[in-house]
């Protein structure tokens, strides 16, 4: 109804000389996409080792995460505007079990915060297939990543150009000035989660990169990446997929990061090289995986502030494995159920575990830390619940030095996630 009285008031004005604005309009609100997506998460860690600060910690929460994305105006130049909106609450009648990565934590009255959100807005303009944005982004670039692992999603905050206006190839550009951690309300400037116990802050993330896909089974990567003042990074990625005829396919991806400290360098020197191979093998319903990762030189892995994730490395998880020469591998199984007639229902499962670990002393060099996972996902299909998403993960974290004894945070985790999006 709404689409059809907006063309009968543009036919009306058209003997005026206002048709041309009211296509305009109409554009810009008829090509929108207006969402609301509802998740309720548990989670619960059970600390083992016995000098744990906390036994357990964990909250229930219901998040909200409410876009509306605009269409784009008529013209060459093309204009858009998108608004997102976040919104969590705890749900757990006490005052949470500490800091759980989930909802803010006011150290001063050790007690975890009862709500948290934040709103935002990106203005957009393109033009043919070059499309520029300003304001909130959500990337998922080597460079930078999301992270929707949580309640509410990591939001990135500056600038970002993407181009495919040349055939088979992607470049990206870009400045990305603050950051919007998954537990915080706040913008942030950018710095090292995971280096020395300080927070010297960079002025921004500028970064440029390019996808060439040589065909549908072949791409090559290339990123570059400036946190200022903090390190450059370079990033290098080949991913192919191959037919191997009777229902089986291979893919197989190659990524290597290399990092090292920039201008004033306020974290100090950063060395640190890493290399990881991926292949995974698929027939039917069954996916068998196995991947290798490696770090090299003196320095961990540089992540971003809230723990930003890096999920190009091949073996990103909970414990990530990116401590300085550390060598990891995986093994990983999953199953869709639609191959048995039961679509909508997903397992995966995979173990972790990573050695030689550089901590300046021989005796803890031979550390050694593993990880299991167990992830359990159905999407109903149909009826008045259909398209309600539910999932059970389960993560199970264990560290030892070469004696057997515990030398890290030993943790089970359990979390379990329903959600639903509202399509307007």
């Amino acid at each position: 109804m709404f689409k059809r009285s907006l063309h009968r008031g543009c036919s009306t004005a058209a003997f005026i000389g206002a048709f041309a604005p009211c296509l305009v309009h109409a554009e810009f609100l008829d090509d929108r996409q207006i969402s609301l997506g509802a998740r309720n998460f548990y989670i619960d860690r059970d600390f083992k080792q016995a000098d744990a600060p906390k036994s357990r910690i964990g909250s229930w929460t219901q998040g909200f995460d409410f876009r509306a994305i605009s269409g784009y105006t008529e013209g060459t130049l093309q204009f858009g505007l998108d608004l997102s909106a976040q919104y969590a609450y705890r749900l757990d009648g006490g005052g949470g079990r500490g800091p759980d990565s989930i909802i803010p934590y006011d150290d001063s009255k050790q007690r975890q915060a009862r709500d948290y959100g934040r709103a935002a807005l990106t203005a957009k303009v393109r033009y043919n297939k070059t499309e520029l944005k300003l304001g909130e982004l959500r990337p998922t670039l080597p460079v930078a990543y999301i992270d929707d692992t949580r309640q509410l999603i990591t939001t990135y905050h500056g600038v970002q150009i993407e181009s495919k206006d040349v055939e088979n190839l992607t470049l990206i550009a870009g400045r990305f000035t603050e950051i919007s951690s998954r537990n915080s309300s706040n913008r942030e400037k950018l710095y090292l989660f995971n280096g020395p116990d300080i927070q010297r802050r960079s002025d921004g993330l500028n970064f440029a990169g390019a996808t060439y896909a040589f065909s549908p089974n072949l791409a090559l990567t290339y990123f570059h990446g400036q946190l200022e003042d903090i390190y450059r990074q370079h990033y290098l990625g080949l991913s192919y997929n191959h037919d191997l005829g009777s229902g089986y396919s291979l893919k197989n991806d190659v990524r290597y990061f290399n990092h090292r400290e920039d201008g004033k360098a306020l974290y100090g020197d950063i060395d640190n090289r890493s290399y990881g191979v991926m292949s995974t093998l698929k027939k039917g319903g069954h996916a068998f995986a196995v991947g290798y990762q490696r770090m090299l030189g003196e320095s961990a892995f540089p992540t971003l502030n809230g723990y930003a994730p890096q999920p190009y490395l091949v073996n990103w998880s909970t414990v990530a494995f990116v401590k300085p020469n550390e060598s990891s591998w995986q093994l990983r199984y999953d199953y869709n159920f639609a191959a048995m007639g039961l679509p909508g229902l997903k397992l995966t499962t995979r173990y972790l575990r990573g050695s030689g670990i550089d901590r300046g002393n021989n005796a803890l060099d031979q550390n050694v830390e593993s990880e299991r996972n167990i992830i359990l996902g159905y999407v109903v299909q149909s009826g008045t619940l259909k398209d309600v998403g539910f999932e059970w993960r389960r993560i199970d974290v264990k560290t030892r030095y070469g004696n057997g004894r515990a030398s890290g945070p030993d943790y089970q985790e359990n979390r379990l996630i329903t959600t639903y999006t509202w399509k307007f």
